[in-house]
Order: structure tokens, then C-alpha cells, then sequence
């Protein structure tokens, strides 16, 4: 069995998948490199067969037809022979000496009595243009011990463990029945959201591990892009929302959390269709906290009396454009697009 598994879900991905296969070969034998090319149209393939050829027993090239994001990292999920998994976007990358830190701990935790579910590091904004790079982490996380949710610190609004920071036990997301919905975007969120509650024990190392490259015009969490994309952010957010019922999750720390959790989301999405100018955008916002309230009375009071949830669902054409302000305001803060 291979230590960690990394699988990196392809799209057309010719021009970057190689800066970021290169970063993840010093992990050597110990790591499995699945590439898995989602019915692309240009050299991923061609890219992905050859690094296999080159590496046959670190690399696995798996094509598919196009399924989405979604769906190759659920064909990495089915495929992966390491004891941990960790996905990492073809265009992103990760740091060498952060790398080897973390390969040597997990090797360490692997030998030990309490089974490691969730390992967290740090990740970085890569944003094109940006001269000073923001480094994303848990400081409020124990660091360098395993710990459980109850020995957590507490979340702040804006902080949250995101793909890119975690790594998880492969057998723990199979257990907990995770499986991406095909041809959706923002399904990261649904990734790190659905395993929570089957997370008994974690580690945190802050390292600068991930690196998060920010820029391209197409990328989806360019603004414009989430717009046009937004039914697919409004699915993803109504499909966390039946997930569970967080007022019978028991333990405290995790309970809160996921609420904050499932309200930026909520609050991303309502800001889109604000942004969007649309009438037709502000009655998808009108339908979707109706879908909430009707799901459960309690989960929607809870999310609009959020400082976010309550902002952004000011009344009128003022309340509308208070709410945007907030949001470039945490755009800028956390810089996601």
C-alpha cells in the first residue's frame, strides 16, 4: 500500500498539469500519482500517458469520459491505494519542503495507535499580480499533535478548511459514502463538508504546503465565471443544506463549524446573484432561502441572523448595494477571486 494518494483531475490541462506533476515526484515510492484525464480535447492524455510510461510505478493515467471535477475526483477516490488522499488541481502546485514534512509525519502517524483522519496544512493564494502572496492558515488548530474536535480552538467567520489545506484518511471517504455530483462546479466544498462528522481525530502542521494559483480568465472562481455558473453554486449549496441536520450533530465545536460552514456558502451564492443584476438572479436568491426555510424552519433563522447571512439580505436597492460592498470588502481580505 502507498503512503498517500494524489489525484489530479485534468480538463484540457496542457499548458500547467506539468509544473504540477513535476512538484509532486520527489514524494517518490511512497506516493501514488493518479492522473485522471476527464475526456479532454487537447495533449492532457498524450501528457498523462507518457508520465505514466516514464514513472510506471508512481503514475497512473486513468481517462475517462467528461464527467467534471466532480466525477474525477470520485474516479481518484475508487482507484487510490494510499492509506491517506489528497487532491491537487492541475493547474496548482505544492512546496517541495513543506512536502517532505508532511510525508514524514504522515509515515510517523501511520505506525501509531489512534488512526489519523484529517491531516491540515496551510495553503497559498499564487494571485497573478499580486506582490505579497496570503498564506491561509489554522491558528487556531493545536499544532503538531493529534487532537480531536473538542480540543479544536474556535472558527472565526472567514476560516475555514478548504481542499486545498486537507488531506484525508482514503478509507474514512469511502466510509462516509462521499460521491461528487457529474458536471458540477464548486463541489470542493461538498469534499471537505460531507466527511466532517466521521472526523474523529485530526493534525495540524503549519506549513505552507498547497499552493493555489489565482488568475486565469476561465477559472472558476473568477467572478464573472461563478455568475454564469451560478445554478451549479446554487446546487451545490442546496445539496449541503438536506446533507444533515446539523442541530443533531453532538459534538459543539463541530456542530458550529459546519454552520458557519453552510452560511458562507449560502452567502456566496446570495452575493452572486445579487452581483449578477438579474431579476431572474434575485428571484433564484428569493428561491433559495425559501428552499431553506422550507427544509428547516430553524436552519434558516439560524443563517439569517449570521452577521453575513443578515447582511447580505437587506432589504431594497440600498440593502443591495450595502451587501456588495461587504462582499468586495471580503474579497479583498481573502482574496478568493
Amino acid at each position: 500500500m502507498k503512503l498517500l494518494t494524489f489525484a489530479i483531475p485534468c480538463y484540457n490541462s496542457e499548458n500547467y498539469m506539468e509544473k504540477c506533476i513535476e512538484s509532486l515526484l520527489p514524494g517518490g515510492e511512497d506516493v501514488e500519482i493518479l492522473i485522471v484525464d476527464d475526456g479532454s480535447k487537447d495533449r492532457t492524455a498524450e501528457i498523462a500517458d507518457a508520465y505514466e510510461k516514464k514513472y510506471p510505478s508512481i503514475i497512473r493515467a486513468i481517462h475517462q469520459e467528461n464527467g467534471g471535477h466532480g466525477e474525477a475526483v470520485n474516479t481518484g477516490i475508487r482507484n487510490a491505494t494510499g492509506l491517506f488522499f489528497k487532491v491537487v488541481d492541475s493547474d496548482d502546485w505544492v512546496d517541495g519542503e513543506a512536502y517532505a514534512k508532511i510525508l514524514a509525519k504522515l509515515k510517523e502517524l501511520s505506525g501509531g495507535n489512534r488512526a489519523l483522519d484529517m491531516f491540515i496544512a496551510n495553503y497559498v493564494y499564487e494571485k497573478e499580480g499580486a506582490k505579497h502572496k496570503k498564506v491561509m492558515r489554522c491558528s487556531n488548530l493545536p499544532k503538531d499533535q493529534l487532537f480531536t474536535w473538542k480540543e479544536a480552538g474556535h472558527f472565526h467567520k472567514g476560516q475555514y478548511i478548504l481542499m486545498h489545506s486537507v488531506i484525508y484518511r482514503t478509507k474514512l471517504l469511502r466510509e462516509c459514502g462521499l460521491e461528487l455530483p457529474k458536471h458540477t462546479f464548486y463541489v470542493d466544498n461538498i469534499y471537505v463538508y460531507k466527511p466532517l462528522p466521521s472526523v474523529r481525530t485530526l493534525y495540524y502542521m503549519d506549513v505552507d504546503f498547497y499552493r493555489y494559483f489565482i488568475g486565469r480568465d476561465d477559472q472558476s472562481v473568477n467572478e464573472r465565471v461563478m455568475i454564469s455558473r451560478i445554478d451549479q453554486q446554487i446546487r451545490v449549496n442546496k445539496i449541503m443544506v438536506d446533507e444533515f441536520d446539523l442541530w443533531k450533530i453532538q459534538d459543539r465545536r463541530l456542530r458550529r463549524y459546519m454552520f458557519n460552514y453552510l452560511e458562507i456558502i449560502t452567502v456566496i451564492s446570495t452575493i452572486m446573484l445579487i452581483r449578477s443584476g438579474t431579476e431572474e438572479n434575485l428571484e433564484k436568491k428569493r428561491e433559495l432561502w425559501k428552499y431553506i426555510k422550507d427544509k428547516d424552519i430553524r436552519l434558516f433563522h439560524h443563517l439569517r441572523a449570521g452577521i453575513m447571512g443578515s447582511t447580505m439580505n437587506l432589504p431594497g436597492r440600498g440593502g443591495r448595494k450595502i451587501s456588495v460592498a461587504a462582499y468586495k470588502l471580503s474579497q479583498k481580505v481573502v482574496g478568493f477571486n
